[in-house]
């Protein structure tokens, strides 16, 4: 019984670490946070944060990689599609599922990312996030293309597709997540795969697309 019960207390300690480091990184800079406040806003001493990090960068790392590693686990499903059916899917008019749980994974962990892609957060994790996005995308929908039919170089049209999801992404966030992950998920489609003419509802319900 040791054993489970230790590993659950492991995770509430870095939850609660993780929390205590997203509410202080709305109160001021990562560079003025020490680990004294970490402790003392996670309730824990000081000698329990050196078990678990090196030092607060080492726990922002860490807390950054889990997300990260959250992503990239959803993201894979998206393999799971038939390679077959991706030309065909109605991204007009349904969302890609592994985007909807991608956009439920981001709500769960709405309030560390809100902060850290906030302009107190990290700079260099939207860089790790961009190169998650792109690896999924070469390895997905840009696959399905060849670039001799593209009007655009496949280069610039990934570029702007994954600017286009963290924006989609951070505007959400910033707004109170009102829409539901299945309908930002949608949108999300809309605005990647779609055209100018696909933002009208007119055209969107007669199947101009």
């Amino acid at each position: 019984m040791k054993g489970p019960a230790l590993d659950r207390r492991i995770i509430r300690t870095k939850k609660a670490l993780r929390d205590a480091l997203t509410v202080l990184m709305k109160e001021k800079t990562f560079d003025e946070i020490t680990v004294s406040d970490l402790s003392v806003r996670a309730d824990i001493n000081r000698g329990t944060f050196y078990l678990h990090y090196k030092d607060k960068y080492d726990l922002l790392e860490q807390s950054e990689e889990d997300i990260i590693e959250g992503i990239k686990n959803i993201r894979s499903k998206k393999q799971h599609l038939k390679r077959e059916d991706l030309p065909n899917f109605d991204y007009m008019n349904e969302p890609l599922p592994f985007v909807t749980e991608l956009f439920e994974y981001l709500k769960e962990n709405a309030d560390f990312m809100t902060v850290i892609l906030g302009p107190k957060g990290d700079p260099g994790f939207q860089v790790k996030l961009k190169e998650v996005m792109r690896s999924s995308m070469a390895q997905g929908i840009l696959s399905h293309l060849n670039e001799d039919d593209l009007i655009v170089p496949l280069g610039y049209l990934s570029a702007y597709a994954i600017s286009a999801q963290l924006g989609v992404i951070q505007h959400w966030l910033d707004t109170g997540m009102k829409e539901t992950p299945e309908e930002v998920s949608l949108m999300m489609s809309r605005l990647v795969f779609g055209n100018p003419s696909t933002m009208f509802r007119k055209n969107l319900k007669q199947g101009r697309i």
